[in-house]
């Protein structure tokens, strides 16, 4: 089943310094002009929604807060010139709630009530100074946590909490999150009931194929079960994750680097007839047009673009 990729994540520095070897150096530099670009190329592929994976990182915001002193970036407000292009370009965006604590505890992130103040405060900030966009389409909570058989009462707990302060200062607001331990997932009637018990959106499945955690075969009959719990859930639209990348060398300690598309084409056929939406993770860095003014990425990223625009043109 030919579908095109609805959306992707977007960030202003890679969290794992080694994985983003070859776009963040780019991004630190980058000027309002080129974080525009970047949402202009995004629409020119037809996708309809970015993810500001973190608004914070490593106790640096990416907007002017009381929280966290300004990031060490060139660019003094890159998400008002993403917002205001992506206004211009039809584009739906999710801002992240995080990182507010440290990204690589995000079991304890959920149950850290200063982590969690930070981070409501933050959302505060930025609906008051982002909320007049019509671009501005939703919250995406970053702290997530792995499903063991299914979503632990912690998480359920911590995304039902975000929800409701979402609801208070956004009520026009969606919310989404994008789960890992997707291969773990037991989708039966406990599942179900958690499901149900979930006030979230959208919840947009990782593949975990770019992680190695899922090989691409496996990858229908996931999300077959997961649709079909979801169907009886009757809450949250099914969204699939779809992980674009490749590793250079060791898993989770080496850049990241684009996947043949080959292997995306089939992620993106596996999925298809079970998801409401594809998203990807991620355009930034793992795709880019050949003359882009604003290049960030491995050279490699020009071939993936190439070959993901022609597919585009076959359906």
């Amino acid at each position: 089943m030919k579908r095109k990729i609805d959306g992707t994540f977007f960030e202003f520095r890679h969290h794992n310094t080694a994985e983003g070897k070859y776009w963040n150096p780019a991004l630190e530099k980058f000027q309002s002009q080129d974080w525009r670009q970047k949402i202009r190329e995004i629409a020119d592929l037809g996708m309809e929604y970015v993810v500001v994976m973190a608004t914070a990182l490593y106790d640096r915001c990416y907007f002017q807060s009381k929280i966290f002193p300004f990031a060490d970036i060139t660019c003094s407000d890159p998400i008002e010139e993403i917002l205001s292009q992506a206004d211009e370009s039809g584009i739906k965006v999710f801002l992240g709630n995080g990182f507010y604590g440290d990204w690589r505890k995000a079991g304890n992130n959920i149950k850290s009530q200063e982590v969690i103040s930070r981070s409501f405060a933050a959302m505060q900030e930025l609906a008051e100074i982002y909320a007049h966009h019509e671009s501005f389409y939703g919250w995406y909570f970053p702290d997530e946590t792995c499903i063991i058989l299914r979503f632990s009462k912690d998480f359920m707990k911590y995304v039902n909490l975000c929800s409701a302060h979402c609801k208070s200062i956004t009520p026009d607001k969606k919310t989404l999150i994008a789960p890992f331990g997707t291969n773990l997932a037991l989708a039966n009637d406990s599942y179900v009931r958690r499901l149900a018990e979930m006030d979230v959106d959208f919840i947009a499945y990782q593949d975990e194929v770019g992680v190695k955690k899922t090989p691409v075969a496996r990858t229908e009959r996931i999300y077959e079960k997961l649709r079909k719990a979801h169907d009886k859930a009757g809450r949250a639209e099914l969204w699939a994750d779809i992980e674009l990348f490749d590793f250079e060398g060791v898993v989770y300690n080496s850049a990241l680097i684009p996947a043949s598309f080959e292997r995306i084409k089939r992620q993106i056929e596996n999925v298809a007839p079970y998801c409401d939406k594809i998203i990807s993770y991620q355009y930034l860095g793992i795709m880019n047009p050949e003359n882009s003014p604003s290049f960030a990425g491995h050279p490699e990223s020009v071939k993936l673009y190439n070959d993901y625009k022609k597919y585009l043109g076959k359906i």
